[in-house]
């Protein structure tokens, strides 16, 4: 089953609330990385109370990796799941740390850098629709808080499907919709009136903020996106609700 947000009869797709060209859409999500690339971590603590560091240990839990294996983080920008895996995969293991952002890149290679965490780790600016890796080298795909920012989901599930070895796992974490309609009004106010607030402060850009907040309340619900997932050709798919549904980690196997 396709999603309404990926299903288009002509070459358009969301940016946020506005309609943009397909082949638009990547330049305007690397405008906004490129804005708050420096400030990211900072304004994902704000933004989160730091929850996001629990939700992205919970999906490391989730991800069972082992010493040996080879672990890819699309989105990973920043490098802080990539840092964490790197210690689990050991010597004999390996990380790809892949982003489409180059400023993004260029702040993650410098923390893993100044962590001594490259010894193990490859830093790859790449497409999560068109990942440049050989079919069944992958033991486990992690993409955390980015999936929404890509063009073609459906496209980007069948890639990692492709690269992912027979038994290996994904990982999608993501901001999602919460289940209590209380906690939906309390977190729509909190999105359009205190995030762009808050990135006008500490990066001086409410505009990429407003954006982000946007393609939230645009990204699949829960079941829409785990039948993507299944879509997709993973087999046992399921997702974990966290902070209210606010939040949510789907995994799924290749079979």
């Amino acid at each position: 089953m396709m999603s309404t947000h990926d299903k288009v009869t002509d070459d358009t797709t969301d940016f946020g609330f506005e309609r943009v060209k397909k082949g638009e859409k990547a330049g305007r999500v690397r405008e906004v990385f490129d804005s708050v690339a420096a400030r990211y971590d900072v304004m994902n603590d704000l933004m989160s109370g730091g929850m996001h560091r629990l939700w992205k240990r919970f999906t490391i839990e989730l991800s069972a990796v082992r010493p040996g294996q080879t672990v890819l983080d699309i989105a990973g920008g920043t490098g802080d799941l990539a840092a964490k895996f790197s210690k689990l995969v050991g010597a004999d293991g390996h990380v790809v740390l892949a982003d489409i952002n180059a400023a993004m890149l260029s702040v993650g290679r410098d923390r893993l850098i100044d962590k001594g965490a490259l010894s193990n780790i490859s830093v790859v600016q790449a497409d999560a629709q068109y990942l440049p890796f050989e079919d069944n080298s992958i033991d486990c795909i992690t993409i955390a808080f980015g999936l929404r920012n890509v063009t073609d989901k459906n496209k980007a599930l069948a890639s990692m499907h492709r690269v992912l070895k027979p038994g290996g796992r994904l990982l999608v974490l993501e901001f999602s919709k919460p289940v209590s309609p209380l906690l939906s009004k309390i977190y729509d106010t909190y999105s359009f009136s205190a995030l762009p607030a808050m990135g006008k402060i500490i990066t001086d850009d409410a505009d990429s903020y407003r954006y982000l907040a946007e393609s939230i309340r645009k990204h699949p619900d829960q079941d829409t996106l785990l039948n993507m997932v299944e879509d997709g050709g993973f087999v046992d798919c399921r997702y974990h609700n966290m902070t209210g549904g606010i939040v949510a980690v789907h995994r799924g196997i290749k079979g």
